[in-house]
This record gives structure tokens, C-alpha cells and sequence, in this order.
């Protein structure tokens, strides 16, 4: 029995090598991961360096830091799946996961529209994180969405969980990073030039039709920003992150890039609902 459980390590249960070891372990299909390959290739992150070569190829390193994202298992089941020491595996993943961040959008067209919006993910670095609304040391990353396209155009810096998203969305540098492109968000953004919905004043009476209207258009458009944060959340470190540091911020712009891979080739990702130009021609 120990032979063989030598003989595992040794070799490695999952390689990406194999197409079927891809899709269950990673969410990308086998056709996306070599997209994925091919763009990393390009970027240069396959040239040679100074040191000890790796012990495994860049497909299976992408592989590995993939499934530690996807997964969220611990870096020693890791490396038993891979064939690899705990260190290598430790290695990989601070090595190759800033690699993998998303690379993100600094001109937008007069007609873009964007949608922002903050997630907490719990992150047990306390040094990053602080006690927030779901009573859980977590980090608030402010995410910014195209609205045609439902891809993330802008990740912010990660914030304590305790700053509102009024106050994230300065802070995280997503303000700046949009320039003036219009944007759309819920409520908590009233007073930063983001397009809020209508909301009653104080001793003012009920809302008018019309801006009932104009609010249930808005949800509309503005829940595909919540869809996006429920695809995001299928790599399950971003519902209890164990990396310290910049580990948190490099996975989001990560995840953000493999979801942007997984969502560009569905049909339909593109297409304007007449909900959001009503809205858009009725509140210039």
C-alpha cells in the first residue's frame, strides 16, 4: 500500500494532458484552457528564466493554480493531485496567479455603459480584512461589468469589509479607472455620479408611475451584475480565500479573466435589451 501510494505521488492523478480532467477540475472547457494557453504564450509567461527549471509544463501549472482557485482545496491535496511537494505547488501558485490577472479596460466608447457593484469575499488575512456585514473578516472588491457584453471590464484593489460601497468604489481606484464612461448601480452609490434608481426624499409623498417605471427597468439591467458575482463565486476561493496579501486581489483579476474566457464564446452576449435603452433615453 505505501508503494503505491509512492507511485500516486509519483505520478499524478490529473494532467493537462488529458482533456477529460479539464472541464470537472477547472469549469473551462478543453478548447477555452487552450484559448487560455495560447494568450499566456503570447504574453511571454512560457520564456525561460534564471533557477531550476518547474517541475511541471506551463499547461499543467495553469492547471494547478485553476484548480486551487475552483476547488479551493488545500495546497497538500494539491500537490498529491499533481504528483508535486506541498513547496512546489506554494510556489506555482505565487508565481503564476498574478500572471493569470485580467487585463483590464482603459478606453471605453462615448456609448459604453457599465454596471459597478461590490462583492465581500471572506478572507482570513486579518491584516486585509476587517468584520463586515456578513459577520465574517472579509475584503470588498469593487467589480465593474460592461452591460452588453456582461464581461468584467475593472476589478478595484480590495478594500476592508467594513467600507460601504460609496466609499469602495473611490478607494479601490474602480472610479478612476473608468474615467468617464457612465455607470449604473443600486442605491449605495447615491451622491458619486454614479446612475442610481429614483429614491423618495425626506417628506416627500410616493413615487410618481413613471419613476416606478424607470426603477423597474433598472433592476432589471442591474441584476446582471449579480449574475456575474454568482458565475465568479463558482471558484469557491472566493467564499473563504486562505491567501495572504496580494493573494486575494490576484485571485479576483484571475477568476475575473477565466470567467470573461467562459461567457465570450456563448451566443447572445452581446445583444443591448430595449430595457436598457428606454431607461438610458429617459434619463439622460
Amino acid at each position: 500500500m505505501a508503494q503505491q501510494c509512492d507511485d500516486l505521488v509519483v505520478a499524478g492523478v490529473i494532467t493537462a494532458s488529458e482533456p477529460s480532467w479539464i472541464a470537472p477540475f477547472t469549469g473551462l472547457s478543453p478548447c477555452q484552457f487552450g484559448m487560455l494557453m495560447t494568450a499566456l504564450r503570447r504574453e511571454g509567461i512560457d520564456r525561460p528564466g534564471k533557477g531550476r527549471p518547474w517541475a511541471l509544463p506551463l499547461e499543467d501549472r495553469v492547471l494547478l493554480v485553476a484548480v486551487y482557485w475552483r476547488t479551493n482545496l488545500t495546497l497538500r491535496q494539491l500537490a498529491l493531485l499533481l504528483g508535486i511537494s506541498k513547496s512546489t505547488a506554494d510556489r506555482v501558485v505565487d508565481h503564476l496567479g498574478p500572471k493569470l490577472a485580467l487585463h483590464q479596460r482603459k478606453r471605453f466608447r462615448k456609448d459604453t455603459v457599465l454596471i459597478v457593484d461590490g462583492t465581500l469575499v471572506p478572507t482570513r488575512d486579518h491584516a486585509v480584512a476587517e468584520r463586515s456585514k456578513n459577520y465574517r473578516y472579509s475584503t470588498n472588491h469593487q467589480v465593474v461589468i460592461d452591460t452588453d457584453a456582461r464581461l468584467v471590464v475593472v476589478v478595484g484593489r480590495p478594500v476592508t469589509g467594513n467600507r460601504n460601497d460609496c466609499r469602495a468604489w473611490q478607494l479601490s481606484g474602480a472610479k478612476a479607472a473608468v474615467g468617464t464612461a457612465r455607470v449604473i448601480g443600486d442605491a449605495g452609490y447615491r451622491g458619486t455620479g454614479v446612475l442610481v434608481p429614483h429614491r423618495r426624499e425626506r417628506g416627500q409623498g410616493e413615487l410618481p408611475d413613471w419613476k416606478h417605471e424607470h426603477n423597474t427597468s433598472f433592476r432589471r439591467v442591474r441584476v446582471r451584475v449579480e449574475h456575474v458575482f454568482a458565475r465568479m463565486k463558482t471558484w469557491k476561493i472566493l467564499r473563504d480565500c486562505r491567501l495572504i496579501g496580494d493573494g486575494v486581489h490576484h485571485a479576483m483579476l484571475g477568476i475575473a479573466r477565466l470567467h470573461n474566457l467562459t461567457l465570450a464564446g456563448k451566443p447572445g452576449t452581446t445583444r443591448r435589451p430595449r430595457t436598457l435603452q428606454d431607461h438610458l433615453r429617459d434619463n439622460p
